[in-house]
């Protein structure tokens, strides 16, 4: 058996006005037998998240609801969560998300882990009840660089990053290394705290497995983020950077990495100018700043020719009802 196998989940939940998905998430979680805590962090909701958290209560005395007064971010809500939790094995759950049952079993069976991630089902305008397929339990350990490169997002192509991978991690790994999550980033924390741990050593494992379903929304966090947010996050790759014990290949994904998200900011901050002070203003910009224009540049060539293949193509089917993050092979039916 596993070393793991005997020790129990703290199943943390960053909420903010999510009253019509809360309960079913936190459902989940006390479904799961290896759960001994879910702690609910609402994050200065206004829609009741907080009441209809207390009524998903099962009486087993592992929930706990918690308010911030005001809005402080993803990263202050888990920080807070962990420090009045204290299970040995952390794991984290979006708000409109949920785990399917039995999702921790063959990840704590696994061996020789400071965090350990399964496959996630991405589930499209779900109508009931949905499952997963049922793929064999085949591990492998991530790297810090197999991590950061599939987290650069490639056009035309549906958003599968690595960290969208949603771990269980040691509470012991991370207290070592003083690991929490950055307060000053509301995009792009999870990707910035799993780096830095497998910057510190961290053993990352990944299964095929399927737990968890993610619920595809276009209103979600990520798709809402502001301009100052990817400078907040190609600065945490500049921190990451800082540290002399990177290996070459290591800091030259990140630097690709922070390049790519740099790019995407620079973009973003120009046509923020334009809309908000006109095209004067924008051009301003650029010559006050010459070395962003190849980056400006290209990526308004890459949005128009988007735009201009999306004309004249045809229509594009909808989604399937559910694709998986991780390819896997099937498992035999016994």
């Amino acid at each position: 058996m596993a070393e793991n196998a005997s020790q129990t989940i703290c199943v943390i939940i960053a909420v903010k006005n999510a009253a019509e998905t809360i309960g079913i998430a936190i459902q989940s979680a006390l479904n799961e037998a290896r759960v001994s805590e879910v702690v609910v962090v609402d994050d200065g909701s206004t829609d009741g998240t907080a009441d209809v958290a207390r009524k998903a209560d099962d009486k087993s005395g592992r929930l706990t609801v918690v308010s911030f007064e005001k809005n402080r971010g993803p990263s202050a809500a888990r920080n807070h969560a962990i420090a009045i939790s204290s299970a040995p094995l952390i794991g984290i759950l979006d708000a409109d998300d949920f785990f399917f049952p039995g999702r921790f079993a063959p990840m704590l069976e696994e061996e020789g882990w400071d965090l350990i991630a399964d496959n996630i089902a991405f589930i499209y305008e779900p109508s009931g009840p949905v499952r997963p397929e049922r793929f064999e339990t085949r591990a492998r350990t991530m790297s810090l660089v197999e991590f950061v490169e599939g987290n650069i997002s490639k056009r035309g192509v549906k958003r599968g990053e690595t960290g969208f991978l949603k771990p269980v991690m040691s509470r012991a790994f991370l207290d070592a290394h003083g690991l929490r999550y950055d307060e000053n980033m509301r995009f792009g924390e999870d990707y910035d705290f799993y780096a830095r741990a497998l910057a510190k050593g961290a053993r990352y494992k990944v299964i095929e497995h399927c737990g968890y379903g993610a619920i595809v929304r276009q209103d979600s966090l990520s798709s809402r983020h502001h301009t100052d947010d990817l400078r907040k996050f190609y600065q945490a790759d500049d921190a990451l950077l800082a540290d002399p014990a990177l290996g070459e290949e290591e800091r030259a994904v990140i630097v690709r990495h922070r390049d790519h998200t740099r790019d995407r900011y620079e973009l973003r901050a120009f046509l923020d100018i334009k809309s908000q002070a006109g095209n004067g203003a924008a051009i301003r910009h650029l010559l006050s700043r010459p070395q962003v224009l190849p980056a400006v540049a290209k990526g308004i060539f890459l949005d128009k020719l988007d735009l201009l293949r999306a004309r004249s193509s045809k229509p594009q089917a909808q989604p399937a009802g559910m694709r998986y993050l991780l390819p896997g092979i099937p498992a035999v039916q016994k």
